[in-house]
C-alpha cells in the first residue's frame, strides 16, 4: 500500500469517527434539551388521583404547555396557555420542593373556595366534578374539631385563593393529601401537564417511595407480566 493510500484510509477512518461522534453529541444535546425544557418523566406512587391515574402509571409531562409569567417574546413564539380549572398538573410540593406532586386544579386565583359536606363550591356555586370519587360515605361535620383532618376533608373554608396561587385536589377525594391540608400551590411551582401514559403496571401503593431508581430498573423485567397494556399510550385528559 502506498503512502498516499494509507493516508487516505486514515482520513476516511477519522472522518467516519468524527461523523459518529458528532451524531452522538448532537443526539445527547437534543435529548438533554427535551428532558430539561420540553418533557419530564413522572411515575404515580399513590392512589390520590384514582381512577384517572393509577399507581404504576408512568407519564410524560408536557413542560411547554403553560404560560407561567414567561416573557412576551416567548408567548409570541411558543403556543402556551393559561392554567384552567380541571387541568391536571405536576408541580413542586410546597412543603418539600424536591418532591413533585400531581393533582387537579379546582380553584383559581381570586376565587372563593369552600367544601360543604364533600361538595365543592366556587364563589358560592356548586362545582360539577364528574371525575371525582368518594371512597368513604361518612361525612365529618365542622363541629368535629377533635378530628381536624377528617373535618377539613369534608368541610373546608371558605377561603379566598390569593393571586398567583391555585387550589389543587386529588380525584380520589377522600384519599388525597392536597391543598386542604398543605395550602395553595404557587403558579411558579407548576412544572407542566401530564400528557401521555407511556407504561403502566399493577403496582403496590407507595412502591416507588420504597426503592431507588436503580432498584426499579432491575425489577423492570418482573413488571412486564403485570403490565396494563390497555393504558399504554393513553392521552391524559
Amino acid at each position: 500500500m502506498t503512502k498516499e493510500k494509507a493516508d487516505g484510509k486514515k482520513k476516511r477512518t477519522k472522518s467516519v469517527f468524527r461523523e459518529y461522534f458528532e451524531l452522538i453529541a448532537e443526539t445527547a444535546v437534543f435529548v438533554f434539551f427535551v428532558m430539561t425544557f420540553v418533557v419530564q418523566a413522572f411515575q404515580i406512587p399513590t392512589g390520590s388521583m384514582e381512577p384517572t391515574l393509577l399507581v404504576g402509571d408512568f407519564l410524560l409531562v408536557n413542560k411547554f404547555v403553560y404560560d407561567n409569567g414567561s416573557p412576551p417574546l416567548d408567548r409570541l413564539l411558543l403556543p402556551r396557555r393559561d392554567i384552567k380549572r380541571n387541568d391536571i398538573i405536576v408541580f413542586k410540593y410546597p412543603n418539600e420542593l424536591s418532591k413533585d406532586y400531581v393533582k387537579r386544579v379546582i380553584g383559581l386565583p381570586g376565587e372563593k373556595f369552600e367544601v360543604r359536606d364533600k361538595q365543592v363550591y366556587i364563589n358560592g356555586q356548586p362545582l360539577r366534578e364528574p371525575f371525582k370519587v368518594h371512597s368513604d360515605a361518612q361525612v365529618f361535620a365542622k363541629n368535629g374539631y377533635y378530628h381536624y383532618e377528617d373535618t377539613i376533608r369534608d368541610n373546608f373554608g371558605p377561603v379566598t385563593i390569593p393571586p398567583g396561587h391555585l387550589f389543587a385536589m386529588g380525584d380520589n377525594r377522600d384519599q388525597s393529601s392536597d391543598s386542604r391540608y398543605w395550602g395553595f400551590v404557587p403558579l411558579s411551582y407548576v412544572k407542566g401537564r401530564p400528557w401521555i401514559i407511556y407504561f403502566s403496571y399493577a403496582a403496590e401503593r407507595d412502591a416507588y417511595l420504597k426503592t431507588s431508581v436503580r432498584d426499579r430498573l432491575k425489577k423492570l423485567v418482573r413488571f412486564i407480566p403485570k403490565a396494563r397494556w390497555n393504558r399504554m399510550l393513553k392521552i391524559i385528559r
